[in-house]
């Protein structure tokens, strides 16, 4: 049974404009500037966290001062 060309024509429509909504929401939700905002707040979260942060203060005090000892040595 044939259809009729006109309902044809506004399926096509309709699945050319889905599709470009799809391609949007995929294009916005892999953008490296997302990707790269993403990380950062993940990375700020984890650094906030007082384990990780006092951890961190600690490594670098250890550092400083194994560096003062060999310069002052």
């Amino acid at each position: 049974m044939a259809r009729d060309p006109d309902t044809i024509q506004r399926e096509i429509e309709r699945a050319r404009d889905a599709l470009a909504d799809s391609l949007d929401a995929l294009g916005e939700k892999a953008s490296p500037k997302r990707l790269v905002d993403s990380g950062k707040q993940s990375a700020q979260a984890k650094l906030a966290d007082p384990k990780i942060k006092y951890g961190l203060i600690a490594v670098g005090a250890l550092i400083g001062f194994a560096i003062l000892r060999s310069l002052f040595r």
